[in-house]
């Protein structure tokens, strides 16, 4: 069977396997101090354009989510996200669990439109009882989103705008960044994404590491004593040089970059072939997800040969989810696209 169920099936590329072996027998500091680690955030400073950023290593994306937006909110305040966001739909409710509310806006192929965005605060703030509702305490989004899809940099200029009238925080969740960034048509780069948002992480768990995500604070703006507040949430790998030897070996050349490009070629490559065999897309992806509608004949032809996810019925059709990744062979699509009928 060859895989098409999502970005995280594999272990680790070669290269961080590589790295792990190299240094399996010399002693380190626990905790994210040891010298990869060290190493590691100064490439994803350099890398950002954010000398002076505040960078954590944690080990997976809903811990992340979970911690991030638990240690920037107050008691009384809840996090805005559209309705497909991970954080209201697959995180099995972490965000409430802690305390906050997800406060949902309309979703737009996974994206959030900025002047929805700007109606739902200004009628928040025009509502003479706001003082008994939870309140707009941060905004969230996600690049690439849920489906696949991403901001451009007006979307995120807009978004960001509104933030500042209503000083509220940016949290992009990046579990996908690297193949939002490097898209067909992306005009947003990783130093402008960084000056955009308040806080930020690369994910690695679903591009090329074994496990492992970077929050970046970008304006040495972390909240105060957050290394506590991620072993408050349990967050805190005692053995941190493994997520600091994987990122170490992600920011070297760019490899990172690289193996999100490969994946995003290969999926337009899927894409194509869908689409030129008639089929129809559910959203318009530039990314390493794409969403086709599918009849349950053709599923079960694929389902002979193939792993992928049914997500939802669109009619009389079943949107199905084919994730590659930095791991997918050409070999695999070629035989994928061999097999759609």
């Amino acid at each position: 069977m060859i895989s098409f169920e999502s970005d995280y099936n594999n272990g680790c590329h070669e290269a961080i396997l590589k790295r792990l072996l190299e240094t399996n027998n010399e002693p380190a500091t626990g905790y994210g101090l040891d010298s990869y680690s060290l190493a590691a955030k100064e490439k994803i400073r350099q890398a950002c354009s954010c000398l002076e950023a505040d960078v954590f290593f944690l080990v997976g994306g809903t811990q992340t989510n979970a911690t991030v937006i638990d240690a920037m909110l107050r008691g009384y305040q809840g996090v805005l996200a559209v309705e497909t966001g991970h954080i209201n739909v697959h995180e099995s409710g972490a965000i409430e669990w802690g305390g906050h509310k997800v406060l949902t806006l309309p979703s737009h192929d996974g994206r959030m439109d900025p002047s929805e965005l700007a109606q739902w605060l200004h009628d928040f703030y025009a509502d003479p009882t706001y003082d008994h509702m939870v309140f707009p305490g941060m905004v969230y989004i996600t690049f690439a989103t849920e489906m696949g899809t991403i901001y451009t940099l007006e979307q995120l200029q807009a978004i960001r705008e509104i933030c500042n009238r209503y000083e509220l925080p940016l949290f992009v969740d990046g579990a996908r960044l690297g193949y939002g960034l490097m898209a067909d048509g992306c005009d947003v780069t990783l130093q402008q994404l960084a000056g955009l948002c308040d806080v930020f992480y690369i994910g690695g768990t679903k591009c090329g590491a074994y496990c492992g995500e970077a929050v970046v604070f970008p304006r040495h703006n972390a909240p105060a004593h957050f290394f506590t507040i991620v072993k408050q949430h349990g967050a805190l790998l005692a053995k941190g040089r493994l997520l600091g030897v994987q990122f170490e070996a992600l920011m070297q050349d760019g490899l990172y970059f690289k193996l999100a490009g490969h994946a995003v070629a290969q999926a337009m490559r899927l894409r194509d072939a869908f689409v030129a065999k008639g089929y129809t897309m559910y959203s318009d992806s530039p990314t390493n997800q794409q969403f086709v509608l599918l009849d349950q004949a053709v599923i079960e032809v694929l389902e002979k040969n193939f792993v992928f996810e049914q997500w939802f019925p669109v009619g009389d059709k079943m949107n199905c989810r084919f994730v590659t990744s930095w791991a997918t062979t050409v070999e695999d699509v070629d035989a994928l696209i061999a097999a759609i009928p």
